[in-house]
């Protein structure tokens, strides 16, 4: 029970109870959906969005093959985040909340014992970080996902709030520092896919609205023809 005194003196503990104590209050319904959103919903929510950006908006980019491989580095970048978490996790070893703190809600235990830092904040950060090199849209929606999903791990009692920062703080960097490498490697793929007759994975076919004009139909040339012969 001291570590419960000794709690209000440490702001990242106090701040986990405050974001936990809302569990305790809340329906179980309500904590059954934040259980859903922060293990699965979220990642899933994150991973629909980078498909839309890449479908939607990089492909219709005007150097499509840049900004697909973008889209593409920022899944990579988050698989990369995830690996560099494993040292930096068996480093730094720090124990989930629950394991040193009484009284905490716990909805979701952890799949591991260690909380520095959080997988799910990793992922959803680097994911945010480079779709907001394609696009500020998308990654600005992806940013929110990713302060809702930490948001909710602090919430289900798996992480402290810096566990959270934590998390941020690797997936952006990863998506950054290993950036100008990535891209530039994802870019030649990409441009060389788009020579291929895969190309619809890098550029969207043009429409007959947006795309360059198509030729006239002989029909269509031969009235052309006969109107100037005419005048």
């Amino acid at each position: 029970m001291a570590e419960v005194a000794n709690d209000s003196a440490n702001p990242d503990i106090t701040l986990l109870r405050s974001i936990n104590d809302l569990a305790k209050q809340a329906p179980r319904g309500v904590d059954k959906a934040v259980e859903f959103a922060g293990e699965y919903g979220l990642i899933i929510l994150t991973a629909l969005l980078a498909g839309w950006c890449w479908w939607r908006v990089a492909r219709r980019s005007s150097d499509a093959p840049a900004a697909v491989a973008g889209v593409l580095w920022s899944c990579l970048a988050a698989g990369t985040a995830l690996l560099l978490n494993f040292p930096v996790r068996a480093l730094v070893r720090r124990p989930r909340p629950y394991v040193d703190h009484d009284g905490l809600d716990v909805l979701v235990p952890g799949h591991h014992p260690m909380s520095f830092v959080s997988d799910h904040v990793t992922l959803t950060a680097a994911v945010a970080v480079g779709l907001f090199m394609v696009s500020r849209k998308a990654g600005a929606i992806a940013l929110v996902i990713a302060l809702a999903e930490g948001f909710t791990q602090v919430y289900l009692g798996a992480h402290y709030p810096t566990d959270v920062v934590g998390g941020f703080a690797l997936g952006a960097a990863t998506a950054l520092l290993l950036a100008p490498i990535a891209l530039a490697l994802l870019t030649a793929l990409t441009t060389a896919v788009a020579r291929t007759r895969a190309s619809f994975l890098v550029r969207a076919r043009p429409t007959p609205y947006g795309g360059p004009p198509r030729a006239a139909s002989p029909h269509h040339r031969h009235s052309a023809d006969d109107k100037d012969l005419a005048a």
